[in-house]
C-alpha cells in the first residue's frame, strides 16, 4: 500500500480550543478512507489540514507534522496553491458558481492560464464524463450551473475538483443534502473514482462508511480513537468506544 499522507502527532486548536490532539494517521493512495465519529469531533478540521484550508481561520494554530508523499505541507516552503491544486475539495453542500455549467468546470484551469478555447472544452469533457454527468448536461453547457439538481450539483462540483488534475479529493459530508438516489450515484462514482484517485471522505453515515470505504477512522471529542480497514473496524473494533459508536450507543 502506497502511502499519500502521513500524519505525526497533529494537534489544532482554534485559539484556546484545542480541536484536534495528538493525531498519528497515515492515508493510503487509491483508496476511499472515511473519517466517522459524532458532530464536533474534529473530523472536518482534520480534513481541512490536509490541504491548508485552515489557513484561512486566523486563529487556527497547527502543530505537527502533515507530510503530503515526502513534503510536510505546513513547512514555509510549501506552495499552498499548488497543493490545494493537487488535493482538491468538495464541500457539503453544493457550492456551484453563478455561471454556466462549462465555465464553472473551467474556472479553475482558466485561473491556471490555459486560454485556448479548444482545450478547456478537452478538460471540461473530460470532467464531466469522470464525473459521471455529461451525458445528462452536454446538450447545454451554456446554461446556468444554478438551473441543475442538488445531486447533479455536486457531481458538477466534483468535476470542477477533477478538472484541476488533482490527486487527492477531500469530501465533507458531500452526499449530507441529497436524497438517497442522488446519494447512490455519488457513492457509485466514489467507487470510480477510487482507481484514479485518493479519496478521503467526511461521513455521518456510518451505512455509507461502511459501504463504499476501503479504511475508516473514527473520531471523539478531538482525539483518533481508531483506525483500520473497513471490514475489521466495523466487525472487530478493538476499543469499546468505536463499539458503542458504532452499535449506536452513542453520537
Amino acid at each position: 500500500m502506497n502511502t499519500t499522507f502521513k500524519i505525526d502527532n497533529l494537534q489544532v486548536a482554534y485559539g484556546e480550543t484545542i480541536a484536534l490532539k495528538d493525531i498519528n494517521l497515515e492515508l493510503y493512495s487509491k483508496s476511499i478512507t472515511a473519517l466517522i465519529g459524532p458532530s464536533g469531533c474534529g473530523k472536518s478540521t482534520f480534513l481541512r489540514t490536509l490541504n491548508r484550508m485552515n489557513d484561512l481561520i486566523p486563529v487556527c494554530k497547527v502543530t505537527g507534522d502533515v507530510h503530503y508523499h515526502d513534503q510536510n505541507i505546513y513547512s514555509k516552503q510549501t506552495d499552498v496553491i499548488n497543493l490545494r491544486k493537487k488535493v482538491g475539495m468538495v464541500f457539503q453542500k453544493p457550492n456551484p458558481f453563478p455561471m454556466s455549467i462549462f465555465d464553472n468546470v473551467a474556472y479553475g484551469p482558466k485561473r491556471q492560464g490555459i486560454k485556448d478555447k479548444e482545450t478547456l472544452e478537452q478538460i471540461v469533457d473530460k470532467a464531466l464524463k469522470q464525473a459521471a454527468l455529461h451525458d445528462e448536461v452536454s446538450d447545454r453547457l451554456e446554461s446556468s450551473a444554478l438551473s441543475l439538481s442538488g445531486g447533479q450539483q455536486q457531481r458538477l462540483c466534483i468535476a470542477r475538483a477533477l478538472a484541476m488534475e488533482p490527486e487527492v479529493i477531500l469530501m465533507d459530508e458531500p452526499t449530507s443534502a441529497l436524497d438517497p438516489i442522488a446519494t447512490q450515484k455519488i457513492e457509485s462514482l466514489l467507487q470510480d473514482l477510487k482507481k484514479e484517485y485518493t479519496i478521503i471522505i467526511v461521513t455521518h453515515s456510518m451505512h455509507q462508511a461502511a459501504r463504499i470505504s476501503d479504511y475508516t477512522a473514527f473520531f471523539y471529542m478531538g482525539e483518533l480513537i481508531e483506525t483500520s480497514d473497513t471490514n475489521t473496524l466495523f466487525s472487530l473494533p478493538k476499543k469499546k468506544q468505536t463499539e458503542d459508536y458504532i452499535t449506536g450507543r452513542f453520537g
